[in-house]
């Protein structure tokens, strides 16, 4: 599916009026890009995954699995798994995956975190897309590329829905291509 030019900024308009702002969440001086809003309005949503599906129109063909990071991640990526005809791939914050895993830390604002990956998730040379609904400081989605590489896999993209552009997440992520369907 190939949008229009009319088409997709249709769609991004409806997107991005639900896209709920919410001041001082989760801590004060913070704006919180909602979600839940597009989630709950079927148009907003069939909307989004649209989105999503055209920022990959030359890689659509080319991606085997694609890699959702808990917790949004999977909502967006199961669907965009199934309209590529993709497998889906969970990573997951630690002690949620019941097979041997493979972990990756990663830093945060203060302090460091951990994600996990199931080891036979991905085989050599699988041609991998990592999704998330947002884009911050980047440091959850390179820790999901590089478990995704562990595994063999080869990552050809990272696609969300929100990026954060002053936050520089893109940096990061050298020698992935990064699409976003809204960029604040």
């Amino acid at each position: 599916m190939s949008l229009s030019p009319d088409e997709i900024e249709a769609r991004l308009a409806l997107v991005r009026r639900r896209v709920r702002d919410v001041p001082d969440f989760p801590k004060p001086g913070i704006l919180f890009r909602d979600i839940t809003p597009v989630l709950a309005d079927r148009a907003a949503l069939a909307a989004a995954i649209d989105l999503h599906v055209d920022k990959l129109t030359d890689l659509r063909h080319g991606i085997d699995k694609v890699v959702g990071i808990e917790s949004r991640g999977f909502l967006f990526g199961m669907a965009v798994a199934a309209r590529l005809d993709a497998g889906f791939v969970v990573v997951r914050k630690p002690g949620k995956l019941p097979a041997q895993v493979i972990e990756a830390s990663y830093a945060l604002e203060y302090g460091t975190d951990r994600l996990q990956i199931h080891a036979d998730a991905i085989a050599p040379g699988e041609r991998i897309l990592v999704i998330d609904d947002l884009l911050a400081t980047g440091g959850t989605a390179a820790a999901a590329c590089d478990l995704a590489r562990r595994c063999g896999g080869e990552v050809v993209g990272a696609l969300f829905l929100i990026e954060l552009t002053a936050l520089g997440g893109r940096s990061k992520l050298p020698g992935v291509r990064v699409d976003a369907v809204l960029a604040y």
